[in-house]
C-alpha cells in the first residue's frame, strides 16, 4: 500500500476515535451541569466552558503550527493524543464547574490531534487526492460524531456521564497508540525560519487568499458554535422527555453526523474536479438554509429530518476550508497555516457558544437559530464575492 493511503486509513481510524471521544464528552456538558452544582444560570455555564477551550485554543494552536513545522506533524499528533487522554479522564472525577472548566481550558492549550492530522494528510498526499483524502478525513470526523453522542448517551444513561467521559479517554489512548506505530511522515522539511508568531501573521496578511479563508473560518466556526450550548436544552423541550435526555440529544446530535459520512466522500471526489471554491459556497449556502429551516418545527421528528439534511451540505464546509488552505499556501508554511486556520476556527467557536448562551438565555431559543443560518449565508455571500481568484487556485493546483 502507497505511504499516503497507509496514513490515511491509519488517521481515519485515530481521527474516528478521537472524535467519537469528543462528542462523548461535549454534547451533555448542559445536562452534567446539575449534576455538579449548576442549578442556575445553566446556558451561561454552558456557553463558558464551551468557549474556554476554544480561548485558550486560539492562543495555543500558532506555537504548536511553528513547532509542527519545525519537528513534524506526527509529534504533535502524539502529543495532543495523550493530553486528551488525560483530560477526559480527569473529567470523569470533577466536583463542581471549576474544576471542569479549569480542564476545558487546558484542553485548548494542550490538544490539536485532529488539526494536526489533517495538516499531516494535507501535505502527504499527491494534490490530485487531496479533495479525497480531506473529505476522508471528515467522514472519519463525522463518523466519529455519530458513534460518540450515541456510545456516550447510552453510556450515560446506563451508569452516568462520568463513565462515558472516562471511556473517552480511553478511546483517545487508543488512537494514539495507532498514531505511533503506522502513520509515517515521509514529505516533511524542518521550517529553517525562526518561529515567530507575529511573523507568520504577517505572512499570512500578504497572502491575501490564505486570509480569505481565515476570515470565513472565523464566521462558519462561530456560526455553527452558536447552536451548540442550547440545542440538547432544546432537544429536551420538543422531546419532552427528560428521563431520557442524553440518549435522546445523542441521537439527533448523531444526525448531521450520519449524513456526513454518507455524503462527504461525494463533495470531496466533486472538490478535485471543479474547486475547492464552488463547494465552499454550495456548502455555506445549503447550511444556513438548513439552519433557518429548523425554526419550523415544534415536534423531535420534523426537526431530526432537517438536522440531517443540514448535515448533507455543511459536510462540504470544512474540507473545503482546509482544501483551500492546502491550495493557497507553501509547503514550508503548512504547518504554520493550519495553526492560525486552527486559531481562526478557535476564535469562532470561542465567541459563537458565548453568543449562543446569550441569546438562548435572553430570546426564544428559535432565535439561535436565525442568527446562526443568517451568519452562514452572510459567510458564503463573502466566499461568492471575494473569492473569484480562489477558486481558479484551487482549480489550478488540483490539476497541477
Amino acid at each position: 500500500m502507497q505511504g499516503w493511503k497507509r496514513n490515511l486509513w491509519v488517521l481515519w481510524i485515530g481521527v474516528f476515535f478521537t472524535s467519537a471521544s469528543f462528542s462523548m464528552v461535549i454534547p451533555f456538558l448542559p445536562i452534567f451541569l446539575p449534576q455538579i452544582g449548576v442549578h442556575e444560570h445553566i446556558e451561561m455555564w454552558a456557553g463558558l466552558l464551551f468557549s474556554a477551550a476554544f480561548f485558550a485554543g486560539a492562543i495555543a494552536s500558532p506555537f504548536w503550527g511553528s513547532v509542527a513545522d519545525k519537528y513534524g506533524r506526527k509529534p504533535m499528533i502524539i502529543r495532543a493524543g495523550f493530553c486528551l487522554f488525560i483530560i477526559y479522564s480527569l473529567t470523569a472525577f470533577v466536583t463542581n464547574p471549576y474544576q471542569l472548566l479549569a480542564l476545558r481550558i487546558s484542553q485548548g492549550l494542550l490538544t490539536g490531534f485532529i488539526p494536526g492530522s489533517i495538516a499531516l494528510i494535507g501535505t502527504n498526499t499527491p494534490g490530485n487526492k487531496v479533495g479525497y483524502a480531506l473529505s476522508m478525513i471528515s467522514t472519519a470526523s463525522a463518523s466519529g460524531g455519530i458513534l460518540g453522542p450515541l456510545l456516550g448517551g447510552g453510556i450515560a444513561h446506563l451508569v452516568g456521564n462520568r463513565w462515558a467521559f472516562g471511556s473517552a479517554g480511553i478511546f483517545t489512548l487508543i488512537s494514539t497508540i495507532l498514531v505511533i506505530f503506522w502513520v509515517t511522515e515521509e514529505n516533511f522539511t524542518p521550517s529553517k525560519k525562526r518561529g515567530s508568531v507575529k511573523n507568520d501573521i504577517k505572512e499570512a496578511w500578504r497572502n491575501r487568499p490564505f486570509m480569505l479563508v481565515l476570515i470565513l473560518t472565523v464566521v462558519t466556526a462561530g456560526s455553527i458554535m452558536t447552536i451548540e450550548p442550547v440545542l440538547p436544552l432544546y432537544i429536551v423541550k420538543l422531546g419532552g422527555s427528560v428521563d431520557k435526555a442524553s440518549l435522546l440529544a445523542g441521537i439527533v446530535f448523531s444526525l448531521p453526523g450520519i449524513a456526513s459520512a454518507l455524503f462527504a466522500p461525494i463533495w470531496g471526489k466533486w472538490a478535485d474536479k471543479v474547486g475547492f471554491h464552488r463547494v465552499l459556497v454550495v456548502g455555506l449556502l445549503g447550511g444556513g438554509l438548513g439552519t433557518l429551516a429548523q425554526i419550523l418545527f415544534s415536534e423531535i421528528i420534523g426537526f431530526s429530518i432537517i438536522r440531517f439534511v443540514f448535515g448533507v451540505f455543511f459536510c462540504a464546509v470544512y474540507p473545503a476550508l482546509n482544501g483551500l488552505v492546502v491550495k493557497s499556501t507553501e509547503e514550508d508554511f503548512r504547518g504554520r497555516a493550519f495553526g492560525l486556520s486552527q486559531t481562526a476556527n478557535q476564535i469562532g467557536g470561542m465567541i459563537g457558544p458565548m453568543i449562543g448562551g446569550f441569546i438562548g438565555g435572553i430570546f426564544p431559543v428559535q432565535m439561535v437559530f436565525v442568527v446562526t443560518g443568517i451568519l452562514l449565508i452572510v459567510a458564503m455571500g463573502a466566499a461568492l464575492w471575494k473569492g473569484k481568484g480562489l477558486n481558479r487556485l484551487s482549480i489550478r493546483k488540483s490539476n497541477a
